[in-house]
């Protein structure tokens, strides 16, 4: 995982808003806006961002003992 829970809820509401502002768009932009919200969600769903991985940027703060346990 290498979203942390803001930014889940952040990438859900978004891509949510993206995805019924697609209902009112025109034919040819519905789609874009699809894959945009699509995105989001799923992104927000699975915790997980293939982007920040390739940016190496993890937002997912692990609790106390589990870092403790992996030093």
């Amino acid at each position: 995982m290498n979203i942390g829970s803001k930014e889940r809820v952040t990438r859900a509401l978004l891509g949510s808003t993206v995805v019924v502002a697609d209902f009112l768009a025109t034919v040819h932009i519905e789609i874009v806006f699809l894959l945009v919200g699509l995105w989001g969600v799923l992104t927000s769903a699975f915790g997980y961002c293939p982007f920040n991985t390739l940016m190496g940027r993890n937002s997912c703060v692990l609790p106390e003992a589990s870092q403790k346990a992996t030093s």
